[in-house]
C-alpha cells in the first residue's frame, strides 16, 4: 500500500515562508505525477501545484511567483516551497500522487498551514 506523509506545516506570519514535504512509500515514485491541493474552511479543495514525472511544474495563478514545487526522486519526496505567504493561503494542504498505469490516485492525510499575524 502506497502511503504519503506530509510535514512542514504550521503557523507563520504574513510575508513568511514555509516548506512542505511529502514522502511517498514504494518503488514507483519516479513515474507519479505529484500535486499539492489545499482546502480552506467552507471552500472546495483546489489544486495548488503539480509536477510531472519529468519535472515540469504547473501552478494555480494566485500562487505563481510565490510557490515552487519540486521533487527528489532519489528520496521519494515532493516539496512545496511557499514564500510571501498571505492569510488567503491558510488551508489544509494535501499531497497527491497520480499513478499513470493503471490509473490510480493516492492521497496524504493533509497538513495545516495557517498564515496569521
Amino acid at each position: 500500500q502506497v502511503q504519503l506523509v506530509e510535514s512542514g506545516g504550521g503557523l507563520v506570519q504574513p510575508g513568511g515562508s514555509l516548506r512542505l514535504s511529502c514522502v511517498v512509500s514504494g518503488r514507483l515514485f519516479n513515474i507519479y505525477t505529484m500535486s499539492w491541493y489545499r482546502q480552506a474552511p467552507g471552500n472546495q479543495r483546489e489544486l495548488v501545484a503539480t509536477i510531472s514525472s519529468s519535472g515540469t511544474p504547473n501552478y494555480k495563478d494566485s500562487v505563481k511567483g510565490r510557490f515552487t514545487i519540486s521533487r527528489d526522486d532519489a528520496e521519494n519526496t515532493v516539496f512545496l516551497q511557499m514564500n510571501s505567504l498571505e492569510p488567503a493561503d491558510t488551508a489544509v494542504y494535501t499531497c497527491h500522487a497520480r499513478r499513470p498505469i493503471p490509473p490510480y490516485n493516492y492521497w496524504g492525510q493533509g497538513i495545516q498551514v495557517t498564515v496569521s499575524p
